[in-house]
């Protein structure tokens, strides 16, 4: 399962996305960390779900095997957009007006 928070300030609606099993974890690559916090804590939702979230979405933050591939699955994410963090993909998403 994929857990989603969805974040919301004025116009901006930001997904962030991890996969459940990562939740409370800390990745680590060199000097990069990332600590999967409560920043995506929220609703335990299948793909289908967190895709039909990320539609009305204009910022994302995905973690995990999962939730990378789901978001990419759904053209949301390209293969060089993703930054490997103690062997999990992580890719951040932007819309951009137009």
């Amino acid at each position: 399962m994929i857990l989603v928070r969805v974040h919301t300030r004025g116009p901006e609606v930001l997904v962030a996305a991890c996969d459940e099993r990562l939740f409370g974890t800390t990745l680590r690559e060199g000097e990069v960390r990332l600590h999967v916090s409560s920043f995506y804590e929220g609703e335990r939702m299948t793909e289908e779900e967190f895709v039909a979230r990320l539609r009305g979405a204009t910022i994302g933050n995905f973690v995990g095997r999962e939730t990378v591939a789901a978001a990419q699955r759904a053209g949301f994410v390209g293969e060089d957009g993703i930054l490997w963090i103690g062997g999990e993909p992580h890719a951040q998403m932007v819309v951009v007006a137009g």
